[in-house]
């Protein structure tokens, strides 16, 4: 089973759709100018842009943003997105790994890695890897922003199963999901059996795993740390302007290259 195969990925934006980019890219670019050192943020690097959700907004406000993804058909949506909104100069996607792929334009005013992208890296030098591959496209000063799954709150309000429908045009998507946790490693596996409907009919159904690690606090310090970063910032990704508690599932952080 493959991660954001073109089964999943195909389907991506219709589940993700009530996601509120637009308002998460506002909270991205308030961030990087709060953390940079200069305040002039000009060119970005997603990594794992997925199909371009921040990188073509951000793109659209005159920034120009380099993307990385391991998922060909996700890259495929982004670059076809990116020429109906008009951005194919300020935009480029990269196929590659956020472990090791080398961006074009680098270096970056600033990074950002979104939606627990960092939480697919699942062991301890897989996060160094990732962290210390995005160090190398920043100057010293240059602000990261990332998101991940908060390790308090993930044992406090312990994942379930769980189903959600979207209908569209082309018939209805329905997601089942079901999660199990490893705490001695920090791993959550969500299993996904996606399933789409036309006329009420089963037209298909594709089946997937996602590894996802959780953070505690101290952790993303130490890896910071070896990465030739600096915590500045961990926020509640629902109010970046709350310290993130045991009740933020989702966090956003920032580290400064140092």
């Amino acid at each position: 089973m493959t991660v954001f195969g073109p089964g999943y990925a195909g389907a991506y934006d219709a589940l993700y759709g009530e996601k509120d980019y637009a308002s998460e890219c506002d909270v991205l670019e308030r961030l990087a100018g709060e953390f940079s050192r200069n305040g002039k943020i000009s060119a970005m690097a997603d990594f794992g842009c997925g199909t371009g959700n921040h990188a073509i907004p951000l793109a659209l406000r005159g920034y120009r943003v380099t993307g990385v993804d391991l998922s060909p058909s996700m890259l495929e949506q982004a670059r076809a997105k990116a020429a109906a909104a008009g951005v194919t100069e300020r935009t480029s996607f990269v196929l590659g790994n956020v472990q090791d792929a080398a961006l074009p334009g680098a270096p970056f005013d600033a990074a950002i890695m979104m939606f627990a992208v960092l939480g697919y890296q699942r062991t301890d030098q897989e996060v160094i890897a990732a962290l210390s591959n995005v160090r190398r496209h920043l100057p010293t000063g240059a602000p990261f922003i990332f998101d991940v799954w908060y390790g308090p709150a993930v044992i406090q309000d312990r994942p379930g199963a769980r189903e959600r429908q979207v209908d569209g045009p082309s018939g209805t998507l329905v997601r089942r999901t079901h999660a199990t946790l490893d705490e001695a490693k920090n791993l959550c596996t969500v299993h996904f059996e996606l399933e789409r409907l036309e006329g009420g009919k089963s037209m298909q159904t594709v089946q997937e795993d996602h590894v996802m690690r959780y953070f505690f606090p101290e952790e993303l310090d130490g890896f910071a740390a070896k990465a030739g970063f600096a915590p500045v910032a961990l926020r509640d990704f629902n109010d970046y302007r709350k310290a993130a508690t045991s009740s933020s599932w989702n966090v956003t952080g920032v580290l400064r290259a140092v």
